[in-house]
């Protein structure tokens, strides 16, 4: 039986975290792009409400990621799993767009499917680093799978699923990595430090100390470095200040500027970056910036992820090169003074710093050209809408 062309262009979105977020509100973009009728309701962050024709909720500062943090919120999730049920029951959306954020986007997608609503998971889980079952879970709930690094698309399909490489999202807003000066070098050059401490509330408190104690320690032998903090516009100023102020110093602390933005303008400028863990590192890679890894995790997530994750690196830029292209510092080695002396050895070695540099561009170079989200609207629409 052929399936039915919806009669309504409503649809639904569900995204749960800053990259989720940004990830969406361009896919919303390229999909009115195609047909301006569409209207869009969401759950989901600030750059999707600012797209989107009914913001429902805003998930993404909920902050929930990782193995434990969801069971802290267990009651907000029950209300939040409610609201999506009578939105779907209610309204009846022409298809739902997942994007990211498997541990409340599945259930979404099991009370679309019970309704017989179709499915698009955007940006998939990435089961090849743990729970490959999940792939399978997929294939049963989703109409399409739309992915982004080339090596997923085998994995879903030999799971089952329709599948398709749309490209990485990221190729179609992020600016060519910027040529470095060619005077660059010394103990007295002005190096430029990103500070990237995560984009969800715990993981901000946990890394920023170490990252500023780190950039303490680095400006002590580089007097004219300078700090740029990127945080996701979430994060308040206040926040960020006060957890740098909080570590003790001796000396009179630096200067440090708190950068958002959206075209990665000032990123790409920076000679190094201390990272968390996560799509920042991929960004990094794309631009071209040698970084240190960190990541500190609470202890019963540690515990189980050392069980399930099933790759040799934690870092998005080192997974897809297929070896340690940057260093990596997980619970306790993540010490201000190993992320410093990485940093240090780096910025001390011109041939060095360019040869992680040369391998980051080559990350770059294997997700294919940009288009994604117009890619991965075109699918959509096109199953969606087309008899």
């Amino acid at each position: 039986m052929p399936d039915i062309v919806p009669t309504t262009k409503n649809i639904f979105v569900v995204a749960g975290d800053p990259s989720g977020d940004l990830h969406a509100a361009n896919l919303i973009r390229a999909l009115k792009a195609k047909d301006p009728g569409i209207s869009v309701s969401c759950l989901g962050g600030k750059r999707m409400q600012a797209v989107c024709d009914r913001f429902i909720y805003n998930l993404v500062g909920v902050g929930a990621a990782g193995f434990g943090e969801p069971f802290k919120r267990f009651f907000l999730w029950i209300r939040l799993i409610s609201l999506v049920r009578k939105f779907l029951e209610e309204k009846r959306p022409a298809c739902v767009i997942a994007v990211d954020f498997y541990g409340f986007n599945h259930q979404v997608l099991g009370l679309a499917n019970h309704r017989k609503i179709p499915v698009f998971y955007y940006v998939t889980p990435q089961v090849w680093a743990s729970r490959p079952g999940r792939a399978r879970r997929l294939a049963r709930l989703a109409k399409r799978e739309l992915v982004i690094f080339p090596f997923e698309e085998k994995i879903y399909k030999d799971a089952g699923g329709d599948c398709v490489f749309v490209g990485h999202p990221l190729l179609d807003i992020m600016p060519p990595p910027a040529a470095p000066p060619e005077n660059r070098g010394g103990a007295d050059y002005p190096w430029k430090i990103g500070l990237l401490p995560g984009s969800r509330p715990q993981e901000i408190k946990r890394l920023m100390p170490v990252f500023w104690k780190a950039f303490l320690q680095l400006h002590e032998s580089f007097p004219n470095s300078s700090a740029y903090i990127f945080a996701a516009k979430e994060v308040p100023d206040e926040e960020l200040r006060a957890l740098c102020a909080g570590v003790e110093y001796d000396k009179p602390s630096p200067a440090f500027t708190i950068i958002r933005e959206d075209d990665y303008a000032v990123r790409s400028r920076m000679d190094a970056a201390l990272t968390a863990s996560g799509t920042a590192t991929l960004e990094n890679a794309i631009l071209g910036i040698p970084m240190a890894v960190g990541y500190i995790m609470p202890w019963l997530t540690w515990q189980i992820a050392k069980r399930v994750v099933t790759v040799k690196y934690i870092s998005l830029a080192n997974i897809l090169a297929g070896k340690p292209v940057v260093r990596e510092f997980i619970q306790e080695a993540a010490r201000p003074e190993a992320i410093a002396g990485q940093i240090m050895s780096l910025l001390q070695n011109p041939e060095r710093l360019a040869a992680v540099r040369n391998d980051l561009l080559a990350v770059r170079k294997s997700l294919g050209e940009p288009g994604a989200a117009a890619r991965a609207a075109q699918i959509i629409y096109s199953d969606t809408f087309s008899s």
